[in-house]
């Protein structure tokens, strides 16, 4: 062994250039190859990059060395990299030339992608105040865990796949723990305490996005609702070059995204747009409360200001006064008169009403001027509530409010794309000038996703995928019942690896209102694990139906890395709650049988079970239930003969059947009517 370490070393020493070529800068490594990476075990690993065409790429790792030699005229070269059983820390050198790349702390062990929208991108610090998650200050100092290493991919959208993308990897600590996906690092957590190597996550998701936007546009054109997508993308793409263009000979800012505070009084030199004299004129107007998405700034991220001249009703003047402005997606700083009144700036308070107080020195008699700065960073963006939530009043006076809905003038001052703002000319209404884009190329279009964020990371070679997603897409359970097995086999296939290991999680109880079936997009979750090596991690008894983000997404990470455990590592444990398998009708009685309940099933709360049974009329009544050990019996006195059985059958009911392991069965129907 030391030999052979030794001759490895002078290896380096010799093919190790004493200093590179100044300008020398043809060796490229996409954003995922840096220090700190983890590098799946056991396996051979696709490496890749650009180097000088038709020169030589070698590469040296400390557990062995191998070369590849790329002769392709665009200088883009791929090879795979034997890798041995987990451990570390490992070192990387790779060389083309003169020009050489190291890369530091490189541990062995297992690699997972992690993708979907808002509640697998929500962090273990959660969105406080009004999002937490639960334990989380306990969880984030005990993070000393640096076997467990994220590749955060910053929110990115592109029209065309893309081969790199902005993120880093950093190691878990307590100080960098705060800004993982919750639900990720749970599940790391757990399989590094199982299996007893480092684990490595690739996070990669957007709140509040559908599915169709994680999928390639080739695969969706098979679809009917998108068979002409791929066409008006190509149509478009001259009309996206000319944008991105104007786009980039705008000043920046780039932010620093692990920074929490980095939201936190961004200066624009837009201080003067508050003031009262300020000539707002040109600015064009709006109708609130509603979402600009709705309105002529359509989708798009970044700082828009809303200005209001309001008359106040004589002798208010005297008092303080409360404003109510309703929820704000997602940051806001707000004045009167040029003197700021609050704020709420920071992630996660799209959902916060926000409610001032006007000191009475700030008032004028007659007309007064209310100046709002919204920061929206992902999605619809705006004052969106209901109209009777935005009034101003005297305070202690709520019956006396003035009605603040109507026409508010307003102008954007920056765009945010990727981490970046940039920010326009507003004194010249430079976004009113803004070049029309052919086609919406934001995180809800087709394919941006899957281009800015999943293809960038393809191929490093990984052990499987978590997924969670669906709330976007609850309002559509047949389309997503077809796009959901159709992404995952877009991703197996662009991979390269089989069926690599897919596991999801089902939605949590939420009350989307009375348009939408949520329970609906529950079943096409469930019929996916007909799709091979699929697992569900079940959901419904840790929702909270006023709230799409649950707290304890401790248990959203165990019970994802059961599947894993059980399906990939095959450890012998429990990995699922009761999932239905069949009915059959014994003596005017529906018999429910189950896969995962072998070891005896456990009904929580025998007087509102949440069970109902139907006769031929299709009239559902509560059933009558009768645990037996791995199956239920459930009849109703006024129907002789059942035709069908519900289970959770309704947007927010939390579970009352579990198994003896204590994991939630899935919400079920025996039926397909309407």
């Amino acid at each position: 062994m030391y030999r052979s370490v030794i001759k490895i070393i002078l290896l380096l020493l010799i093919l190790t250039p004493l200093s590179a070529a100044p300008g020398d800068t043809f060796l490229k490594l996409p954003a995922i190859f840096a220090d700190n990476m983890v590098l799946q075990q056991n396996r051979n690993c696709k490496i890749w990059g650009q180097a000088e065409p038709g020169k030589t790429v070698t590469i040296l790792t400390s557990w062995g060395a191998q070369t590849h030699t790329t002769t392709g005229t665009d200088g883009k070269w791929i090879t795979e990299i034997a890798t041995i059983p987990a451990g570390g820390p490992h070192s990387m050198t790779i060389q083309s030339g003169l020009e050489n790349k190291v890369i530091k702390n490189i541990m062995l062990g297992e690699v997972w992608l992690a993708s979907g929208q808002s509640n697998m991108e929500m962090p273990l610090a959660g969105w406080p105040p009004d999002a937490p998650i639960l334990n989380s200050a306990d969880e984030i100092a005990a993070a000393n865990l640096p076997g467990i290493r994220f590749f955060t991919v910053v929110r990115t959208t592109a029209i065309t796949p893309q081969e790199d993308c902005p993120g880093n990897w950093q190691v878990c600590s307590p100080q960098t723990a705060p800004e993982f996906s919750a639900t990720a690092f749970f599940f790391a957590k757990y399989l590094h305490a199982e299996l007893k190597v480092p684990v490595g996550i690739l996070h990669s998701s957007w709140g509040g996005t559908p599915v169709q936007s994680w999928m390639d546009i080739k695969p969706l054109t098979s679809f009917d609702e998108y068979r002409d997508i791929e066409v008006k993308i190509a149509e478009s793409l001259a009309g996206q070059t000319e944008f991105d263009q104007w786009l980039n000979l705008l000043p920046q800012i780039k932010l620093n995204l692990s920074d929490p505070n980095c939201w936190t009084d961004l200066d624009f030199g837009d201080q003067s747009l508050e003031t009262v004299g300020f000539d707002d004129s040109g600015w064009h107007e709006i109708k609130l409360p509603g979402g600009w998405e709705n309105a002529e700034p359509g989708w798009f991220d970044g700082i828009i200001w809303f200005r209001k001249e309001i008359t106040l009703p004589a002798g208010w003047e005297n008092s303080d006064l409360v404003i109510e402005l309703g929820p704000i997606d997602d940051m806001d700083i707000t004045y009167v008169n040029g003197k700021r009144i609050g704020s709420n700036q920071g992630v996660g308070l799209w959902k916060k009403e926000r409610i001032y107080t006007v000191d009475k020195s700030l008032l004028v008699p007659g007309k007064n001027i209310i100046a709002v700065r919204v920061l929206d960073n992902m999605g619809g963006g705006g004052m969106y509530g209901s109209a009777d939530q935005l009034k101003i009043y005297p305070a202690g006076r709520a019956e006396a409010a003035q009605s603040l809905a109507g026409i508010w003038k307003y102008l954007p001052v920056a765009e945010y794309r990727s981490g970046v703002f940039y920010v326009f000319d507003f004194m010249a209404g430079q976004f009113y000038l803004r070049p029309e884009l052919p086609i919406e190329s934001g995180q809800n279009m087709p394919g941006t996703l899957y281009n800015g964020m999943i293809r960038p990371l393809v191929p490093f070679t990984i052990s499987g995928a978590i997924w969670y997603q669906g709330e976007s897409n609850a309002g559509e359970p047949e389309l997503y019942a077809r796009l959901f097995p159709g992404m995952i086999g877009n991703w197996r296939e662009v991979w390269g690896q089989g069926d690599f290991p897919f596991y999801f999680v089902q939605l949590a109880p939420f009350d989307y209102g009375s348009q939408t079936a949520s329970q609906k997009l529950r079943e096409a979750q469930f019929k996916t694990l007909s799709v091979a090596n699929t697992g569900m991690a079940v959901t419904v008894d840790i929702g909270d139906p006023l709230d799409v983000h649950p707290a304890d997404k401790g248990n959203v990470g165990y019970r994802l890395a059961l599947w894993a455990l059980n399906k990939t590592y095959r450890k012998n444990m429990v990995c699922s709650g009761p999932l239905y398998k069949n009915m059959e009708i014994q003596n005017g009685r529906a018999v429910i049988h189950f896969d995962h309940s072998s070891s005896g099933l456990i009904l929580k709360d025998s007087s509102n079970h949440h069970f109902q049974i139907a006769g031929s009329d299709r009239i559902f009544h509560p059933a009558q239930v009768e645990l037996k050990t791995d199956h239920i019996v459930l009849w109703h006195p006024e129907i002789p003969q059942p035709a069908a059985v519900r289970y959770l059958w309704d947007n927010t009911s939390a579970a009352t059947l579990f198994n003896r392991e204590g994991l939630p069965a899935s919400s079920f129907r025996t039926d397909d009517w309407e």
